[in-house]
């Protein structure tokens, strides 16, 4: 019953050592170094090998080492398999520091004392409180719920928009594709937190930007091809948008002399935002199998009619 991961090695390290201390009786083995491929009954990777299923032909199970799927290329995972995205609580603990941080930098005008500083310019700028500021999540899923919950110290008025209806105190939550402009009128700092579907793809557009109040500030950690890059550049050169954060984007990385790396309104990271942490990933990795081998309901099982 072999578990076989196949992502970043460095961190891979990371998880060999803890397997060895809390399931020692697994074997546990690093890409590629598979051993007896009928022995792999469960597979954690970033992007999965090609011809799963002949290569593992007793595989049961599929972890994703991230929040999303989307990287999965998902028909090349039999049905028959589960396939489970992460919910392991690193990645909601530093995705919730990251769009805190988002949030503030717009809030606090930081990209426009980065810019004075680089001129060598003294000058203050009035301070909006934050009671006045309106701070909109899109995908109120458990990263976005997490971050909700931390924004809430600091007395921003909160908004939400999923596809299916949520209830969160001190949320004001909207759902569906008719309330998103009702929503987005009111988002004066929009952040991404969607998952990347067939639905979404391309959703940070100029129509979206058109709705938004003017001037209003966007966070994308969703990913790279929520956003159309020619109507965001437009919206942030003619003023419809003061100024974005971005960790992904498309591609990844950016190639030499792309606009995002230049642009005095952008603040750019290397898709960065949130990080699988070795030692409570193994742990809901263990759980997740445990659970399977009683036949429990699994715990970030993907729907993939959905895609998350």
């Amino acid at each position: 019953m072999t578990v076989l991961y196949k992502a970043n090695m460095v961190r891979g390290a990371e998880w060999a050592r803890f397997f060895a201390e809390r399931a020692p009786d697994t074997p546990f083995r690093l890409w590629p170094d598979i051993g007896d491929p009928a022995a792999v009954r469960y597979l954690v990777a970033w992007v999965p090998p090609d011809d799963i299923a002949a290569t593992f032909p007793n595989l049961e199970l599929v972890f994703s080492v991230g929040a999303g799927v989307d990287q999965f290329d998902t028909t090349k995972v039999p049905p028959h398999i589960p396939l489970v995205r992460m919910l392991e609580p690193g990645i909601a603990e530093t995705m919730v520091e990251y769009v805190t941080m988002a949030v503030l930098a717009l809030h606090r005008d930081l990209l426009d004392f980065i810019g004075q500083q680089r001129q060598q310019v003294w000058r203050e700028i009035r301070i909006t409180p934050a009671r006045r500021r309106r701070v909109g999540v899109m995908g109120l899923g458990q990263l976005g719920q997490a971050v909700l919950e931390r924004l809430k110290t600091f007395g921003f008025p909160l908004l939400g928009w999923n596809r299916s209806p949520r209830e969160i105190e001190g949320v004001t939550c909207y759902a569906g594709a008719g309330a998103l402009p009702e929503f987005l009128a009111q988002a004066d700092i929009l952040v991404c937190l969607l998952p990347l579907t067939d639905q979404t793809r391309g959703i940070l557009n100029a129509e979206l930007f058109a709705r938004l109040p003017r001037g209003a500030g966007l966070v994308n950690v969703g990913r790279g091809p929520h956003l159309v890059e020619a109507d965001f550049l437009a919206a942030l050169d003619s003023g419809a948008l003061s100024g974005a954060v971005l960790d992904v984007t498309d591609p990844e990385p950016l190639p030499a002399g792309h606009p995002f790396w230049s642009h005095p309104r952008i603040l750019l990271t290397p898709h960065n935002a949130s990080m699988t942490t070795p030692d409570t990933a193994v742990d809901f990795v263990l759980d997740i199998i445990a659970r399977h081998r009683r036949g429990e309901e699994l715990p970030g099982l993907v729907d993939r009619r959905r895609g998350y």
